[in-house]
């Protein structure tokens, strides 16, 4: 009675691995290479300028990795609807700096 019912078992801890695994290597999908940030930034900024409150935006490290920087006069609730939480793969991150003034030079 015993071998029937560890096969049965045994049988489910396979299955349950193979789903766990996701497709098998040759048939998984390649990573999507992105587009350089630079690029990304250089594509977007005109329209995340266009929402008021954006006074700038910049390349920048979010946890180690490369991210959106998106500078605003003061965070409000209507921004963050307006600015998505990632551009075309990057994270956007939300900095308050307030006005921000060219210097001015001798």
């Amino acid at each position: 009675m015993a071998k029937p019912f560890l096969a049965v078992v045994g049988l489910l801890w396979l299955v349950a691995g193979v789903m766990a695994c996701g497709q098998p290597a040759g048939q998984r999908e390649a990573p999507v290479a992105k587009k350089p940030i630079g690029d990304v930034l250089q594509e977007h900024t005109d329209g995340l300028m266009a929402i008021p409150g954006v006074v700038g935006t910049a390349q920048g490290l979010c946890a180690g990795e490369a991210c959106i920087r998106v500078f605003v006069l003061e965070k409000t609730d209507e921004l963050f609807k307006r600015i998505p939480s990632d551009i075309e793969g990057y994270i956007v991150d939300v900095q308050e700096t307030g006005p921000i003034k060219a210097l001015e030079t001798r």
